[in-house]
């Protein structure tokens, strides 16, 4: 087997490498079969990533998933994405219209720049194809905060609108809406200046929204058999969940605003665990995707702070061996810009070095030179010593890398040798606001 790096550096058996012929979504699957046994009976099963909007990412994704889907009955793709927005996108791959079409649902259904991309469509397109003939559909759902985890809007809105239906009678005070829409970013580009918005809002107007928000979430708990004689329990949960998620992500945007950046991770993290569980209690088994940092079965350490419990910690503790994680590593190319005013004027992506000598990357990269995955729990004890002495792993914060016991975190590792950054859809950039149009041209 030829390696990337000489025969001293460190590297996993042959043993231990399970190639992938191929990232293609639509190729023959015979060289997936290796994930038959690997999942088991498994009801989640999660996909990292090392950074956003790499095109190899998806495409790994949307293969594992056909896979995962037409060979074992997975129902549910559950995706880094806003929640409430994720309606929308669920709908549309279940055969409805969209007004706009797919570049619409791309741009306005999926959150975060996460849906403006050429794979991701393709993705899409691909669940609308199977759902037209499935006896049973393929759901989508956003697990994230939404609003581009700067806005209540979205999600606000969609309490408000479920609220003028199951309880006409109530009057909700104007000024709630009117705060939140003060600091509503309709993109990551728009979320600054939100944020600083946000920051120099009277603490009384600040305390007036936090309370009136909680004043709607308990009149929706209260009155929960009132509304379902008017509502159907589908519309009462998924507006109940929309407000948990306005809730989190008010507290997210005091603690970002406030310096606490550890909560923020923190109540983050835990309110996505409990859409995942949400999930799981209406379909049989899904598959997860979102960063490393969230789905890994470890605490995650960003730069400058200290630990803190990510999604997959939750979910591990609930759902033990229902829960399986296949973490992601890269080796060159170009990932996600962390340089954040050159992101902000259009560089999305930065050259990515070589991986550090000493991470999981490095390790990965120099056992196989095209994309290949290792099951973590059959290798020999050589191979897992080598995965032990690699102590960090690549986080996509530019040259930061994370403190990592792999075998821990994950189940699988899938490394991808050489990465680039996914192609823009011009019919979902035609549907963005201004600024992400003008940032993008």
């Amino acid at each position: 087997m030829t390696t990337h790096t000489a025969p001293s550096a460190a590297r996993l058996s042959d043993e231990a490498v399970i190639p992938l012929r191929t990232l293609d979504p639509g190729a023959a699957p015979d060289d997936l079969a290796w994930l038959d046994d690997a999942i088991g009976d498994a009801r989640v099963v999660a996909i990292g990533e090392s950074a956003h909007y790499n095109r190899e990412t998806y495409e790994l994704r949307h293969r594992l998933l056909r896979y995962l889907t037409e060979r074992h009955g997975f129902d549910a793709y559950a995706m880094e994405t806003g929640f409430t927005e994720g309606r929308r996108t669920d709908d549309w791959v279940r055969g409805g219209g969209g007004e706009g079409g797919l570049g619409e649902i791309m741009a306005n259904g999926l959150t975060s720049l996460m849906g403006l991309w050429q794979q991701m469509g393709a993705h899409l397109e691909w669940m609308r194809r199977h759902n037209a003939t499935a006896e049973s559909p393929l759901r989508f759902y956003g697990i994230d905060l939404g609003g581009q985890n700067a806005s209540l809007i979205p999600a606000l809105d969609a309490v408000l609108a479920y609220l003028a239906h199951a309880d006409p009678d109530f009057q909700p005070d104007p000024a709630i809406r009117k705060t939140a829409s003060a600091f509503a970013a309709t993109s990551p580009f728009a979320a600054p200046t939100a944020m600083a918005v946000y920051a120099q809002l009277p603490p009384a107007s600040k305390d007036a929204l936090t309370a009136g928000l909680a004043g709607f979430a308990a009149r929706m708990r209260g009155r929960r058999l009132e509304y379902l004689r008017r509502t159907t329990t589908e519309e009462y949960e998924f507006a109940l969940r929309s407000m948990r998620h306005v809730l989190t992500l008010e507290s997210v945007i005091r603690g970002m605003t406030g310096g606490d950046q550890r909560s923020v991770m923190y109540n983050r993290d835990a309110e996505i665990a409990d859409t995942v569980e949400w999930i799981l209690r209406r379909q049989d088994r899904i598959v997860l995707a979102a960063h490393n940092g969230h789905v890994q079965r470890g605490p995650v350490v960003l730069p400058g702070m200290d630990p803190a419990t990510p999604m997959g910690m939750h979910l591990a503790d609930r759902l033990g061996g229902d829960y399986l994680v296949i973490g992601v590593t890269s080796g060159t190319g170009h990932m996600l810009n962390s340089d954040a005013a050159a992101f902000m004027t259009g560089e999305l992506f930065a050259p990515m070095p070589a991986p550090e000598p000493g991470s999981l990357d490095a390790l990965m990269h120099a056992s196989h030179d095209g994309p290949f995955a290792t099951d973590l729990r059959r290798l020999s004890p050589a191979d897992a010593d080598a995965v032990r002495g690699a102590t960090v792993q690549r986080a996509g914060l530019g040259a930061y890398y994370s403190p990592v016991s792999a075998l821990e975190a994950y189940d699988i590792v899938v490394h991808l040798p050489h990465v680039t950054g996914a192609d823009p859809d011009e019919a979902a950039l035609a549907c963005s606001p201004q600024e992400v149009r003008e940032v993008f041209s």
